[in-house]
């Protein structure tokens, strides 16, 4: 009964709020407007007296306009004796509000207590009993792990306790751990397996995937030696290869890492599900090598074709139906795992720049240009001098273009933020390169071979880049 008086009150409290102002009509209003515009016209022939004065018109427009204001400044009087005239009966109208403010007010007054009865009676539950904090499953409520699960993950810990050879319990540990989002616990449970059993390929490419995924997105010097350990048992692992590539990427070896991604193209079925990640991979190396993707991009094998057995088939093709989809959700929770965690992580942490940076390069290899941009203009926006940041921010700007055959002029704010970065940083051997680029592609000759001359001081006769930028101005050059 005490919550129904409570609601009551609380409902009849939200009426007398919002009805009252609309049953009171504003006094004074017609007169305040009255006397603002005679201060108006006072002002205009103060300042007609003042332009008299100085000579700015004549005597005879100056008594036109006078005589225009006064007769201005007459009907302003004359409507406010308007309803003096009708003495009392003119007064009694004036203090009503108008009749569709009456009509709202009434509306809402029903409305608002029926219609919050309504809404109660139908998604209400008054005879739900309390529950108080303590008796409340709060990690359940939040989307977390029911209390049985942690019950069962402590049960695990314990027996582990006593028993820390067994590598199959941590494996199940660490693999809890990795669903709950707990990276960092997961991979030293994971770890520990790992040490245990040897050379378990599911188990150790697992482990590495939550390195990766715990370092977000960055591919750590242990998780690259437990995939290359993956690939000494077994070189043709697509998983293990396709990261083993992303970690000669990220640490600048992009010649090696194309020709590993292309081999596993080329050895992989066309309906193989990371074949379309491995292809964005491969299109991003050979931009960054200055190399038309479509020539360097291999066509994959045949897609699989099933048994033609009839007896067989429903079961083969459930088979496979089975095989491809856990190969599927294998590669989603391989790209997606470190690009979610990080985004996470960032939510928390926004001022990570090096994070964001990470993040828009992760989400360029998904191919979403417009996230890519968006995360590098937060680490942009955090730290708007660094050099890396502006050329970052530059380079998710023109992946976002159109990919043409013909040169032509970049975004010109992709521009700006490379001659930032060049201010920043004269010697950066990104902007120089990318700034010469959009000067040979808009023709201005002289700038483009400013900027690679001046990168060109930077590499040594035997380095691959010196022949390629000699090439490129020898082009300049020569008109091409």
């Amino acid at each position: 009964m005490l919550f129904w008086i409570v609601a009551a009150a609380m409902t009849a409290a939200v009426v007398l709020l919002i009805v009252p102002p609309l049953l009171r009509k504003p006094e004074g209003a017609a007169e305040e407007r009255a006397a603002y515009d005679l201060e108006v016209y006072r002002d205009q022939l103060g300042e007609l007296e003042r332009d008299q004065g100085r000579g700015l018109i004549s005597e005879a427009q100056a008594a036109a306009a006078r005589a225009e204001i006064g007769r201005r400044m007459l009907a302003i009087a004359d409507r406010g004796k308007g309803p003096a005239k009708d003495g009392a009966k003119s007064k009694e109208p004036a203090a009503r509000a108008p009749r569709s403010a009456m009509a709202l007010a009434a509306l809402l007054a029903v409305l608002l207590p029926l219609g919050t009865l309504a809404v109660y009676g139908k998604l209400g539950r008054p005879e739900l009993p309390a529950q108080p904090l303590a008796s409340r499953n709060l990690d359940h409520e939040r989307g977390g792990p029911p209390k049985n699960v942690l019950a069962a993950m402590d049960k695990l810990k314990a027996q582990l306790a006593e028993t820390p050879d067994d590598p199959q319990g941590w494996a199940i540990l660490g693999q809890a751990y990795a669903k709950m989002g707990r990276l960092p616990e997961a991979a030293d449970a994971l770890g520990k397996a790992v040490a245990l059993a040897g050379d378990d390929l599911e188990l150790l490419g697992s482990y590495g995937e939550v390195l990766i995924s715990a370092n977000g997105g960055t591919v750590p010097d242990e998780a690259r030696k437990t995939f290359d350990r993956v690939l000494a048992k077994d070189p043709k692992e697509p998983r293990a290869r396709f990261y083993a590539a992303l970690a000669r990427f990220q640490a600048g070896d992009t010649k090696d890492a194309l020709e590993r991604w292309s081999a596993l193209l080329a050895e992989s079925h066309a309906d193989a599900p990371w074949v379309p990640i491995v292809r964005t991979q491969i299109a991003e190396a050979a931009k960054a090598l200055n190399l038309d993707p479509a020539k360097v991009t291999p066509e994959p094998l045949p897609a699989q074709q099933q048994p033609p057995v009839a007896q067989n088939q429903g079961q083969n093709q459930g088979q496979g139906q089975a095989q491809g989809q856990s190969e599927g959700e294998d590669q989603q929770q391989m790209i997606r795992g470190m690009v979610d965690g990080l985004a996470a992580r960032l939510e928390a942490n926004p001022d990570d720049v090096d994070g964001w940076l990470r993040l828009s390069r992760s989400y360029g290899v998904l191919g979403e240009s417009a996230k890519a941009i968006e995360a590098a203009r937060k680490a942009r926006e955090r730290a708007p001098q660094r050099p890396d940041v502006l050329v970052a921010y530059a380079s998710a700007l023109l992946s976002a273009e159109p990919r043409s055959s013909k040169p032509g002029p970049m975004p010109e704010e992709a521009v700006a933020s490379l001659r930032q970065a060049l201010a920043a940083e004269p010697d950066n051997r990104d902007a120089l390169w990318l700034l010469g680029l959009n000067a040979a592609g808009i023709g201005q000759t002289a700038e483009a071979t400013d900027l690679w001359s001046r990168l060109l001081a930077q590499f040594k006769p035997e380095e691959p880049e010196y022949t390629l930028i000699r090439a490129r101005l020898e082009s300049l050059k020569a008109g091409g």
